[in-house]
């Protein structure tokens, strides 16, 4: 399976963002899914990022980096493609 996302490191925290549909940020039980079988992936915390119609993202995941993400524009994330076995 290939996946878009990003690793991060920010102030001394190192986490992944993986762009999901929008119902799965819509759908808490599938979000939680989805972060548990990205985690062992990435092996650091993974926040999920859905856009809408107008490309607006919606983070989910821990508050704390979903409100950072919040404010960083998507362009200056680096995102790139992962092959997930």
């Amino acid at each position: 399976m290939r996946v878009q996302g990003a690793m991060i490191r920010e102030q001394g925290q190192s986490f992944a963002i993986v762009i999901v549909k929008p119902h799965v940020v819509q759908n808490r039980s599938a979000a939680a899914d989805a972060i548990r079988s990205f985690a062992p992936v990435f092996g650091v915390p993974v926040v999920l990022m859905a856009q809408d119609g107008r490309g607006r993202p919606t983070y989910y995941g821990r508050p704390d980096i979903a409100r950072f993400l919040s404010s960083v524009p998507l362009r200056n994330i680096p995102w790139r493609e992962y092959t997930i076995n």
